[in-house]
C-alpha cells in the first residue's frame, strides 16, 4: 500500500511521500519487534507477569505502566483488557455465624449469581478432609469454635451417611448443575487451594476475584486480585480492593499477614500478643511493621538491637517463637498440588440457574420458587437490596 501511495503522488510531492513511506515502514518494523518481544516475554520465566503485561500493552499502542504521566491510564486500560475469573470459597457461605446453615449458602449463592457474576468463569473450592489437621497440631484452638454440620437439614437430606458428607455432596451437586467446577483437595484447606490457583490464574494473565468473607485472603490483595464479600447488614455482596485495604489499615497488604500474626485472629482461634502484653496493640504493630516491612525482619532486628519501647522490645524477644507459630498457622500456602485447567476458565452458562436454585430450595423445605431477576430476589432469601 505504501508503494501505491507513492505512485499516486504529484511529481513535486514525491519526495515528501517517500519520506512518509520510510516513516511508515519504520513504524511497522517497530510494531513487529514489539510483538516479538511480547511473545518472548510471555514464555520467559525470568520476566515477571507485570512486565510481560506492560510489553503487551505497548505492542497494542496502549500507554505502558512503566512510562511517564500516562502510567495510571495505561494500567487502567491494561486491567480492563484482562479477563476475570472468580474463586468461590464455599465453606464459610454454609454458616450463619458459627452455626451450619445450607439456607445461608442458598441465600448468598443466589445473590452471587444475580449481583456479581453472571457469565464469568467461577471455580468453587471446598475444604478437603483433614484439611485443618496440620494447623491444629501447631495450635489446637485453630477454628475450634466452628461447629460441624448437624442434622438440621430437611428429611430429604437425611440418611445413614454423616450429615456433613451429605450436606457437602448436596452443595457440590448444585454447583455442578450450575456449570461451576468444584475443587476439593484432601488434607488441604480451601484457603490454600485458592491461594495456589490465584497464582496460576495471574500467570495466565487473568484478573482474580475471590468470593469469600474470610479475611485470610486479604494477604493476597493486589491490583489484579480483589475480594468480594457477603455483607449481612446490607444483604448483598460488596467488592473490596487494594484501595479499600490501604484506606482501612493505612499500610500495604504485604504487611497484612505479619499484622494479623501480632494482633491474632479471634474468628480462627489464633491469639494475638496483646493477650500476653496488653499494651502491644494495633498502633504499635503498624508502626513497627511500616519500618521493618515484615514480621521476620522485625523479629530479627529485635534480636540484635532495640526496635521500640521497652514493652515492645521485651515482647518481641520473649515471644518470638509464639509469633512465628502464628505466622505458620495464618500464612496461606501457594504450593498445593492442584493445577488450573483451561476448561475451568470458559464463560459460565447460567441458563439453568433459576431451575437449579428452585430445586435446591425445595429440598431445603422451601416452597417459593426462585426467579432470576436482577431487581427481584425471593422473599425466603431475605434480600431487599438490588444493587451491586
Amino acid at each position: 500500500m505504501a508503494i501505491v501511495a507513492s505512485l499516486l503522488c504529484e511529481p513535486e510531492d514525491q519526495s515528501r511521500c517517500i519520506r512518509a513511506d520510510a516513516t511508515a515502514a519504520a513504524a511497522a518494523a517497530t510494531t513487529r519487534a514489539s510483538k516479538t518481544r511480547s511473545i518472548q516475554a510471555a514464555f520467559s520465566p525470568s520476566v515477571s507477569f507485570r512486565r510481560t503485561a506492560d510489553v503487551q500493552s505497548s505492542s497494542k499502542g496502549e500507554p505502558s505502566s512503566l512510562g511517564d504521566g500516562t502510567r495510571g491510564e495505561g494500567k487502567k486500560k491494561m486491567k480492563a483488557s484482562k479477563k476475570r475469573v472468580f474463586f468461590l470459597d464455599v465453606n464459610p457461605l454454609c454458616y450463619e455465624g458459627s452455626t451450619p446453615s445450607l439456607h445461608s449458602f442458598a441465600r448468598w449463592i443466589s445473590l452471587f449469581f444475580s449481583q456479581v457474576s453472571h457469565s464469568d468463569p467461577v471455580v468453587a473450592v471446598l475444604d478437603g478432609e483433614r484439611g485443618s489437621e496440620h494447623r491444629r497440631r501447631l495450635l489446637p484452638s485453630y477454628k475450634a469454635r466452628r461447629r460441624k454440620f448437624s442434622r438440621h437439614a430437611s428429611p430429604l437430606l437425611r440418611s445413614s451417611q454423616s450429615s456433613v458428607e451429605r450436606s457437602h455432596q448436596f452443595v457440590i451437586n448444585f454447583l455442578k448443575e450450575c456449570n461451576v467446577p468444584v475443587i476439593k483437595v484432601e488434607e488441604h484447606e480451601a484457603d490454600d487451594v485458592v491461594a495456589t490457583l490465584v497464582g496460576q490464574a495471574l500467570q495466565k494473565g487473568y484478573r482474580v476475584v475471590i468470593a469469600s468473607p474470610d479475611k485470610d485472603f486479604k494477604q493476597l490483595i493486589s491490583e489484579d486480585v480483589q475480594i468480594v464479600m457477603p455483607v449481612d447488614e446490607l444483604q448483598r455482596w460488596s467488592f473490596y480492593t487494594l484501595k479499600h485495604y490501604i484506606e482501612q489499615y493505612n499500610c500495604d497488604p504485604d504487611s497484612d499477614l505479619s499484622l494479623r500474626c501480632i494482633l491474632g485472629d479471634d474468628v480462627d482461634g489464633v491469639p494475638g500478643i496483646q493477650h500476653l502484653v496488653p499494651a502491644f496493640g494495633r498502633k504499635t504493630a503498624v508502626k513497627l511493621l511500616k519500618k521493618h516491612g515484615s514480621l521476620e525482619n522485625l523479629l530479627n532486628a529485635a534480636a540484635v538491637r532495640t526496635v521500640g519501647k521497652q514493652y515492645a522490645q521485651e515482647a518481641l524477644t520473649t515471644y518470638a517463637n509464639y509469633l512465628r507459630r502464628n505466622y505458620e498457622v495464618l500464612a496461606l500456602r501457594r504450593d498445593v498440588n492442584v493445577f488450573l485447567q483451561e476448561e475451568w476458565l470458559v464463560g459460565r452458562n447460567s441458563a439453568g440457574d433459576s431451575r437449579n436454585l428452585s430445586t435446591f430450595l425445595t429440598l431445603l423445605g422451601e416452597r417459593k420458587p426462585y426467579h432470576r431477576n436482577r431487581h427481584h430476589y425471593p422473599k425466603n432469601l431475605n434480600s431487599e437490596d438490588s444493587g451491586c
